[in-house]
């Protein structure tokens, strides 16, 4: 068995791996690279393996830098399924046609430019009707399900708590009589984080594929930086400026809603009285669209989350806050000098409308700009974190008088302590590890401190390449042992526990339903209620099923 690495080698974007048997070929991730110009021309090179050879594919999450080249990779020819959870599924849809439409314009933009010196026109890197045809290929599950890719391998998708969505996935891969294991830990989250729950702890993995995005720092305390966060619009509010946040459309922008949510409704008098005036406008279509598919996406929410929905508070939602989507919205709130709060895309200030309220808001030193997300090499993001005061936007050049504030208490990532209780869990050591999705000198940082603490030897992938994963020494289970394996005491109690929440967490919602049924409804409202009952139904019978199939002994 072989894993190719393609991509996530040398810097943060372009998550690609290919994992290689003698039967089969299933890919890890298809990202795009972002950043300078050097990066993102990556993005047009050949794939470094035949996208009709790959069987199917496994999707950790939604954001770009993880999917955003499977159109790409389905125009030259790819065919399989591609596996994610449900809620990645509903979110791929507004990242890759999202994608597509930049892709176009930048198309467009470049080849008028290029008509113009005489040069012929470009074609886009995909288009919409390849991201729509690549959608067609998603194959949705939900976390905890294991299902089988084919004759030899299965996997199970559990909570990364990155994004809605994002998973580490174990993989079991059965090769003659030897099945060994590999965890592919996709982009891990922070624990203790609003809506989202804490990234699941994995016991047991032959080989781990891990990110390593804050290898080597760490977090200020996320408490902190909503307090900063706070001061900080209150200070550029109070001498008539504006703040801008750019945020991906994606995690961040609906973490920064919850947050503004409990302030605005639910903090002291004097904080309320002031933040009544500030209105917080979500500039991004892709944003708004996105935070109705976290608030479809409920049943994956951390306890907390769903007990605000659970009293009937909306988390993503209050009084001062209002979406646009048009483009004359956008261009309105550079021309109207009310304080405000500008929430906008990209987060790396790469593309998007966040250029243009860069463009408008950095000379004026009334103003703030907020990162509250990772900023890759080669990014304005970084420039500007980095203290550069002149860059240059749309032709023009425009100095920087704004206060520049970098609050990385809100990255969606685990940073170096985080990542190191992620990999501290296994009982007991892997027999390979594998660090991507770090710059250089984290994941050299983060392999040292694993090897001082741990005492394990990961290997810092610091470019394309393709190792032998080291299976030889694998204890084979006989049967009985795998079924004693798989039905352990601590898998069943998790089972009974999960039944137990949902029986009480049925409980309220089917009284409060009780209750909506007497009173008037439209007839949407109605048709959605009687949708998602249907839905249970089905469940419900299938639940029954499930339990009183009687199991065959295992076989000697």
């Amino acid at each position: 068995m072989k894993i190719m690495f393609c991509g996530a080698t040398t810097g943060v974007t372009g998550s690609c791996h290919l994992l290689k048997t003698e039967n089969h070929n299933v890919l890890l991730d298809c990202g795009q690279f972002q950043g300078g110009k050097a990066q993102e021309a990556l993005n047009a090179d050949p794939f470094p393996f035949e996208p009709s050879e790959v069987e199917c594919m496994i999707l950790s999450h939604a954001h770009i830098d993880h999917c955003g080249r499977i159109p790409l990779l389905v125009k030259r020819g790819f065919r399989g399924k591609i596996y994610c959870t449900d809620a990645t599924a509903d979110l791929l849809e507004v990242m890759l046609l999202d994608s597509a439409h930049i892709h176009e314009m930048d198309a467009q933009w470049q080849s008028k430019r290029n008509l113009r010196a005489g040069k012929p026109p470009i074609d886009p890197l995909y288009t919409t009707e390849d991201a729509q045809e690549a959608l067609k290929y998603v194959e949705p599950i939900l976390y905890d399900q294991q299902i089988r890719l084919n004759d030899d391998m299965k996997i199970v998708f559990n909570d990364a708590g990155h994004i809605l969505g994002s998973a580490i996935t174990e993989i079991w891969v059965t090769e003659g009589e030897r099945e060994s294991k590999i965890v592919f830990s996709g982009d891990l989250g922070m624990k203790n984080r609003p809506i989202l729950r804490d990234p699941v702890t994995i016991k047991k993995a032959d080989c781990v594929i891990m990110e390593t995005t804050y290898g080597n720092r760490n977090h200020a305390q996320n408490s902190m930086s909503v307090k900063q966060l706070i001061d900080i619009i209150l200070k550029t509010t109070r001498r008539g400026g504006t703040v801008v946040i750019p945020s991906f459309a994606v995690g961040r922008t609906q973490e920064l809603i919850y947050e503004l949510n409990r302030f605005y409704e639910k903090s002291s008098p004097d904080y309320r009285q002031e933040l009544d005036k500030v209105d917080v406008i979500v500039d991004s279509p892709m944003a708004t669209t996105a935070t109705e598919v976290f608030r479809n996406n409920a049943q994956v929410f951390d306890e907390e989350t769903k007990a605000y929905i659970m009293k009937g508070d909306n988390p993503l939602d209050f009084k001062n806050l209002r979406f646009t989507r048009s483009t004359e919205e956008s261009r309105a709130l550079n021309t109207d000098h009310t304080p405000k709060v500008i929430i906008s895309a990209s987060g790396m200030c790469e593309a998007g409308r966040i250029r243009h309220h860069l463009k408008h808001n950095l000379w004026d030193a009334r103003n703030s700009v907020i990162f509250v997300g990772y900023q890759g090499e080669g990014t304005l993001g970084r420039s500007l974190i980095e203290g550069k005061k002149d860059i240059t936007l749309f032709g023009e050049e425009v100095h920087v008088n704004a206060e520049i504030y970098n609050l990385e208490g809100f990255s969606g990532h685990a940073d170096q302590n985080g990542l190191l209780e992620w990999i501290s869990g296994f009982q007991q050591p892997p027999r390979q590890i594998f660090l991507v999705h770090g710059e250089e000198q984290s994941k050299k940082d983060f392999a040292k401190l694993i090897h001082d603490k741990l005492g394990y030897d990961p290997i810092p992938v610091l470019g394309n390449s393709e190792f032998e994963l080291d299976m030889n020494d694998v204890r084979v289970l006989n049967m009985t042992e795998a079924v004693q394996t798989a039905a352990g005491d601590e898998d069943v109690q998790k089972v009974r526990s999960k039944i137990s929440e949902i029986e009480t967490e049925l409980e309220g919602i089917l009284y409060n339903t009780s209750l909506a049924m007497s009173q008037s409804m439209s007839e949407e409202k109605l048709v959605r209620i009687n949708n998602v009952v249907q839905e249970l139904e089905k469940a419900t019978i299938n639940l029954g099923t499930a339990v009183n199939q009687r199991e065959e002994p295992p076989r000697p």
